[in-house]
Order: structure tokens, then C-alpha cells, then sequence
């Protein structure tokens, strides 16, 4: 079962005693070739877990950055069936990084829940965030993903109440993917004093790791998230290397990889004063 791949890299990390560094890229962006490079260079620059966006047009969550790397990949015609040949490209040289799909349910309903559900797992996704499903619609997409060993992860935010959160867990796995701000991605800032005790309390009704993103641009932001959560997401600030990399006709893959690596020698760090590598 892939959720297996998720389950032993939290495992990994709680006996290492630090959080998890979680990197979103969007499939595509700014092309298909160069999205597979980023892709595949992304563990050894630091990522333990790896999301990958499939582009909608209409990322009703994401922030101006991620809308543009959507853009960007769909221009160059990036389709749901190209982001799964992009992780059975990944999966090629690494089977033990964690791959989370997250995108939209009108992709995800257009090819079908059982068939969806299929192609992912043979492809190596080990998880899926559906952006838009809500907890009390999603029974069927959860028996799919069951069946075919992919991890339903969900999303707890600031507003989530405790009976709210009994019904958001309820058929999570692999880990809870908590949003630090109310709002859109790449917007405002988490704030990790904040955060902590939304941290403990999902924890504590899931019993599953808890990962926080939305708001984390910064190696400094990234530390202070991971003093308290299992693990950190960063998605719009390696997204932006993107662009800016495209517009100066800089090396793009050189530049995202380098940010992601001082994202994660912070993540690392966090707990100890000390980088590792």
C-alpha cells in the first residue's frame, strides 16, 4: 500500500526529532522538461515529502503566484494525464520519497473516481488533497482511494471548530495538512505562535502528523513553523523562483533547487541550532 511511503518518512523523522520539509511545485511549470528536472532534483536538495499541483483554471485557494504557474503549465499544455506521467518519470529513480498530488475535483470527477484513483497509484502517488471536496461528499472518492492504497489527506484551517474537526479527519491518512491563515496561498504570513496550538489540537483528533502551510515564504518563517509542526509547507515562494528565473532567462531548475535547499537546511535546523544534511 503507497501510504506506506508517507507513514515511514514521518516515522523517519520523529526518530530524527525534526519536522519535515514539504515542497510544492505546480506539474508543468514553467514546461513539462524542466518540471521533471525540478522534480527529481527536489530530494536531494532537501525535500522529505514532495506535492505535486495538477493545473486547474480555476485554483479557487491559491494566491496570484499559484494561479500563474497554473497559467504557465496549461499553456504549455500540461493535462492531469501529463502531471501523472511526470511522478511514473519521478518514480523511475526514487521510490521512497512521498508524492502528494493536490488539485481540484472537476479533474478528478471528469476522469472518475475508481479510474483516477487506479492511474495515480500505479503512477506512485502515495496521497491526494482535493482542494474542494468537502468531507461530507467525499465517501466515494474515499472508497477509490482506499482501494487503490492512496492516502485521502484533508484540510483543517483556523476556523475549524472541534466538532468540525471530527468530521474532517474522519477517513484521513497519512497526515492532516493544516492551513495557517484564513485566505489564499502566498498571501499573508503564518504565524507560528499562533499556529501551535491549532497544531495540537488537530494532532490530537486525527492522531496523524500534522503538516503547515499556506503563509511560509522564508527560511526564517520555515524554522519557526517547524518548532511546532510535523512538517512544513512551502509552495508559492518556489513557485515565484520560477517566474523570476523565466523572466531574467535565468537556469530554472539551478535557482528553484537552490531555494528549496535553503528551505530545508532551516526546516532541519529548527530544533537543534544545527544544519543538517
Amino acid at each position: 500500500m503507497s501510504t506506506s511511503r508517507i507513514d515511514a518518512r514521518f516515522a523517519a523523522l520523529k526518530a530524527e526529532g525534526r519536522a519535515g520539509f514539504v515542497a510544492y511545485v505546480m506539474a508543468g511549470d514553467p514546461d513539462a522538461a524542466t518540471a521533471g528536472k525540478i522534480l527529481a532534483g527536489l530530494p536531494g536538495a532537501g525535500a522529505d515529502l514532495i506535492e505535486v499541483g495538477f493545473p486547474f483554471s480555476d485554483p479557487m485557494a491559491e494566491g496570484p503566484p499559484i494561479q500563474r504557474a497554473a497559467q504557465r503549465a496549461l499553456a504549455k499544455g500540461m493535462t492531469l494525464a501529463g502531471t501523472l506521467d511526470l511522478v511514473r518519470g519521478f518514480r523511475s529513480a526514487d521510490t521512497t520519497t512521498p508524492i502528494i498530488l493536490m488539485g481540484y475535483m472537476n479533474l478528478v470527477i471528469s476522469r472518475g473516481f475508481e479510474a483516477f484513483a487506479r492511474d495515480a497509484a500505479q503512477a506512485g502517488v502515495d496521497g491526494l488533497i482535493v482542494v474542494d471536496c468537502p468531507p461530507e461528499e467525499a465517501g466515494p472518492l474515499a472508497d477509490a482511494l482506499d482501494a487503490a492504497g492512496v492516502s485521502l489527506i484533508r484540510l483543517a484551517t483556523p476556523t475549524s471548530d472541534d466538532e468540525r474537526l471530527k468530521t474532517i479527519v474522519r477517513r484521513t491518512s497519512g497526515f492532516v495538512y493544516y492551513v495557517s491563515v484564513a485566505g489564499v496561498t502566498g498571501v499573508k504570513e503564518a504565524d507560528a505562535a499562533a499556529v501551535a496550538p491549532h497544531v495540537t489540537r488537530v494532532r490530537r483528533a486525527s492522531g496523524l502528523p500534522v503538516a503547515v502551510g499556506f503563509g511560509i515564504r522564508t527560511p526564517e518563517r520555515a524554522a519557526e513553523v517547524a518548532r511546532v509542526a510535523d512538517a512544513v509547507v512551502v509552495g508559492s515562494a518556489l513557485v515565484d523562483e520560477i517566474a523570476e528565473a523565466v523572466e531574467m532567462n535565468e537556469d530554472v531548475t539551478t535557482r528553484v533547487l537552490s531555494k528549496a535547499n535553503s528551505l530545508a537546511k532551516a526546516v532541519r535546523s529548527a530544533r537543534t541550532g544545527q544544519a543538517t544534511s
